[in-house]
């Protein structure tokens, strides 16, 4: 029996709640016309690019249809990820220079009836088979209704902050975390030199420059021993261009300008002069952001002297207590004593003090005196 409970117990608690449901039963007046399909393989996602969602941290797939009382339908797709990292990885890739923003979600961008939006770790393919003036509003309460990531898996990528702003062309920024999703963003250098086994994230983006467009990319690291270490093996295929078995072979035949700013290694590829490069890898510069966990001054609970003075208030509060239950306790007593008189609450022998009169000498011990020896 003992046995029985504990395995209960352990069941009990051990086991994990269920996910919520990936997309809601209605929203925004829309309703599933059949139950969604559900899926765990990425495959039923997108057959052709499984490998590559698998690698931003795929975790499953919903697809449902919906349907208004006007007729119209909504068909809507939403892929989970690990994180919000491998849903902003998957919308930047899917994500088509000709769309436009819109705000729907974390991000969002549409492309006549098609809208593509991520919010936090779920990614959300959105097709109307009619638009209208509220469909924008009506994704909007779509996305409220996702499932939110909670702790560090609802942060972001910094490094995608880092791309400069100027003569950047609109969509073209690709989030990449491994070698199935370099070779898919046509990138200048392979996987083999940027060794995503060090924990390198890649972000690319395309500019306009006087010699035509360019490609910037970014390279993070953990620390900046690894990015010098890889900057050495960079340089080495840029400059020698070695097709050796043993060296890595670039992927293009553009000319490669390189810098490293703190752990990020930043490349421009393109035929652009060495000003114009040199301007664009100078765009970018790492800053250190420093976290100080150790207080700097005391709050109320570390001061000693709110300890002392709370404990003294304590004391106060007891003291007090106690002296009004003794005052209530004998008071009672007393109040019963005077209306009830015949009923005294103690045993009979007990309701008066025990007296020994030491002073009144007894009969027996009278004339008896104290007697000493000749």
């Amino acid at each position: 029996m003992f046995l029985f409970a504990v395995t209960l117990c352990v069941t009990s608690f051990g086991a994990q709640p269920p996910a919520p449901a990936l997309l809601p039963q209605a929203f925004g007046g829309w309703h599933q016309s059949s139950p969604a399909e559900v899926s765990q393989d990425p495959s039923h996602a997108d057959p052709v690019n499984a490998a590559l969602l698998k690698e931003y941290g795929f975790t499953a797939f919903a697809s449902a249809t919906y349907t208004r009382d006007d007729g119209r339908k909504l068909t809507v797709k939403a892929a989970r990820f690990a994180d919000a990292s491998g849903a902003y990885g998957a919308f930047t890739f899917y994500k088509m220079p000709q769309m436009l923003t819109e705000k729907v979600g974390d991000q969002a961008a549409s492309l006549n009836e098609r809208v593509l939006f991520y919010r936090g770790s779920t990614l959300v393919d959105a097709v109307f088979s009619q638009l209208s003036a509220m469909s924008a509003a009506e994704l909007r309460e779509l996305a409220g209704d996702l499932p939110m990531p909670v702790g560090n898996t609802a942060n972001l990528p910094g490094l995608p902050a880092y791309l400069p702003r100027e003569d950047y062309v609109k969509n073209s920024a690709k989030y990449v975390v491994g070698p199935v999703g370099l070779e898919k963003v046509s990138a200048p250098i392979g996987s083999q030199l940027v060794d995503f086994t060090t924990g390198a994230e890649v972000v690319l983006g395309t500019f306009n420059t006087e010699g035509g467009p360019a490609t910037m990319m970014l390279i993070s690291y953990p620390t900046p021993q690894i990015a010098a270490e890889r900057l050495r093996r960079i340089d080495d295929a840029r400059l020698h261009r070695t097709q050796t078995p043993d060296a890595a072979p670039l992927l293009t035949d553009l000319p490669i300008f390189d810098r490293r700013t703190g752990p990020i290694l930043v490349l421009v590829a393109g035929h652009v002069s060495q000003k114009q490069a040199d301007n664009l890898l100078n765009a970018v510069n790492y800053e250190a952001n420093v976290t100080w966990n150790e207080p700097t001054s005391l709050n109320k609970r570390d001061n000693i002297g709110n300890l002392v003075w709370n404990a003294l208030l304590l004391c106060g509060i007891l003291m007090g207590f106690s002296l009004v239950a003794g005052l209530a306790f004998g008071g009672v007593r007393i109040l019963i004593r005077r209306l009830f008189p015949e009923r005294m609450l103690d045993r009979p022998g007990e309701g008066e003090f025990i007296s020994l009169h030491l002073a009144e000498p007894g009969p027996e011990s009278l004339g008896a005196g104290p007697k000493y020896l000749n």
